[in-house]
């Protein structure tokens, strides 16, 4: 369902002159306000394919209903965000799970909503139907090498599909690992995954990147073939220029300072960009910013320290997209608030006095540095990114608007309404 533009004027029209009041009076406060609505304009945010039906854990599902039945709905719900939002202008593809059928056609259609593709996201941690070889004890780094194959041609399937739809790079996650003391050599299966790895990226376009995911731990629970940012960087090193580290927010353990881990992926041109998320205990998969709100400004903090000073373009010369899953909220809801919170810390990191932060940290002024950066996350920014919206023609208010609109009811009515949850 497309959301009409009358309905967005309406929304914007009944709430313009609050907004106003909110934002006349912070831009009093800061300086280069103009500059930083340019920044939050061009700052966009993917989501991908997996994340707008309900999610789900191994106990079970509850899907609430109106959810997409295929890619085509799929673009059309990612459409309807964006129109919303303004922010959220590409999808990412997990294939087999989205596998276009008719490139030409699918980039059609995601133009007209006027999204692009993002990167395409390989699956080997899971069996698929007619699937010759199982994955169970791992694929880029399994013993046998008929497996191995299977896994890397599958990547390479993932980039064709990828290139048919002018997608950039591919994102390559594993699940790889063992669960006991001495199931694995871990040396042979760095090299093992190392030369996999090899492979797929010499056949990657060249104008192509390469981002390899980590994970602490799940679903293997003694190791994980590349289980940290520095097992990753390690791959990226090896394989060359058009390899990188991608960050997901949930993939650390506990109170890692993620945001140290930024910075020095950046200073090596290494960081990829990130998966959105938040989380209390694990890779909880929660809504962006609902646990930690700081050090996702933390982590923005650094993010545009780095990129400043290597000269980066914000929106552009990193991968930004939310990897959530939605068990007890409406997944668009749900992602609104997501990128809603992306922005917000965003434009707080913005705010930073970059040159008084730095003197007092040359100075060793410890309470300085801190007042600082809590005087940039302790502003209240709703307005400028609201602003920033406004003037890309999306809704001041996107949540509040979903809301209150009907478009819910409509997306049940057409697809179909919730149905009794059963096992994973």
């Amino acid at each position: 369902m497309e959301l009409n533009q009358h309905d967005i004027a309406a929304h914007n029209e009944a709430h313009y002159a609050k907004h106003k009041k909110r934002l006349d009076f912070l831009c009093s406060e800061i300086e280069g306000e103009r500059a930083i609505l340019q920044k939050l304009i061009d700052f966009q945010i993917a989501i991908p394919s997996w994340a707008l039906g309900t999610g789900g854990t191994r106990f079970g599902r509850f899907p609430s209903g109106g959810e997409p039945r295929n890619l085509e709905e799929k673009i059309a719900d990612v459409g309807l965000l964006h129109a919303l939002n303004a922010s959220s202008g590409a999808i990412s593809l997990h294939i087999p799970w989205d596998i276009p059928q008719n490139p030409t056609a699918i980039k059609a259609l995601a133009a007209q909503h006027g999204l692009k593709f993002d990167a395409v996201n390989s699956n080997t941690f899971q069996d698929q139907a007619n699937q010759k070889h199982s994955y169970k004890f791992g694929s880029l780094q399994h013993a046998d090498k008929m497996v191995r194959q299977q896994a890397i041609d599958h990547n390479i399937e993932v980039i064709r599909h990828g290139e048919a739809l002018d997608s950039k790079s591919i994102t390559v996650w594993l699940s790889d690992g063992s669960c006991f003391p001495g199931q694995l050599n871990f040396r042979k299966a760095f090299q093992r995954t190392l030369g996999s790895l090899q492979e797929i990226y010499a056949k990657m376009p060249a104008d192509w990147k390469m981002f390899i995911e980590y994970k602490a731990f799940e679903p293997n629970f003694y190791s994980m073939t590349v289980g940290d940012w520095g097992q990753s960087l390690l791959y990226a090193q090896k394989l060359g220029n058009q390899a990188f580290t991608l960050v997901d927010l949930g993939h650390h353990l506990p109170n890692a300072n993620i945001e140290q881990i930024v910075a020095l992926l950046m200073m090596e041109g290494k960081l990829a960009g990130f998966h959105f998320n938040d989380s209390k205990y694990g890779d909880d998969d929660l809504t962006v910013g609902s646990i930690n709100p700081y050090q996702l400004f933390l982590i923005f903090n650094e993010l545009v320290d780095g990129m400043d000073v290597r000269g980066m373009n914000h929106a552009t010369d990193l991968g930004w997209m939310i990897d959530a899953s939605h068990n007890v909220k409406d997944p668009l809801e749900d992602l609104l608030q997501s990128i809603e919170a992306i922005m917000q810390a965003y434009a707080k990191s913005l705010l930073v006095n970059r040159k008084a932060l730095n003197q007092a940290q040359n100075e060793n002024d410890v309470v300085r540095c801190q007042e600082i950066l809590q005087t940039a996350y302790q502003t209240d920014v709703r307005a400028l990114v609201a602003e920033a919206r406004l003037r890309s023609g999306a809704a001041i208010d996107p949540l509040n608007l979903f809301r209150n609109s009907k478009i819910r009811a409509a997306l049940i009515k057409e697809r179909g309404a919730k149905t009794i949850a059963t096992g994973l």
